[in-house]
């Protein structure tokens, strides 16, 4: 299964996605807290790559809002992530690291995946190659860009509804 999805949510230069966006050559990422970003907290289900996805954030807390992330399929987990976004001086990064079902780690010990942020909108948090959109108070969609081994991506939509 890590053939499949090796290169989930790592951001590609040649994307020609519809609802991701990369900053330009140059630029950097504008000022932005949590708080711009905290309706994005908690639990999340929907269904992704034949299964169910599931995810939940913690609302900010020490400078970031921490996430899990878990894609179960034909009854077994086929992986998991971590990350968080983080709050830095003046702005917000997101961050991840995938692993088995086991548990065993994808990236490398001290590596992550790491989204930058492009722009804030009322309903719209855009990080490169990742972005999440508020539909309502109860359902989110996220749209990532998917590199695969033969260098070609395509944006994947993950629809959630929020788990009372």
């Amino acid at each position: 299964m890590k053939s499949i999805f090796i290169l989930l949510f790592c951001f590609s230069i040649s994307c020609n996605a519809q609802n991701t966006l990369k900053l330009a050559k140059g630029e950097e990422s504008p000022k932005a807290t949590l708080e711009d970003v905290s309706w994005i907290s908690g639990h999340w289900k929907g269904e992704a790559f034949g299964g169910i996805a599931e995810e939940i954030w913690s609302p900010p807390l020490g400078d970031s809002m921490m996430f899990v992330f878990k894609l179960v399929a034909d009854g077994k987990v086929q992986f998991y992530e971590i990350g968080h976004i983080q709050q830095t001086e003046r702005t917000l990064i997101l961050q991840l690291k995938h692993f088995h079902g086991s548990l065993k780690g994808w990236e490398e010990k001290d590596d992550t995946v790491d989204f930058k942020l492009v722009k804030i909108e009322d309903n719209r948090a855009y990080f490169e190659g990742f972005t999440v959109e508020k539909i309502s108070a109860n359902e989110i969609n996220m749209y990532v860009v998917i590199g695969h081994e033969d260098g070609t991506s395509e944006e994947a939509k993950f629809n959630y509804k929020r788990v009372e």
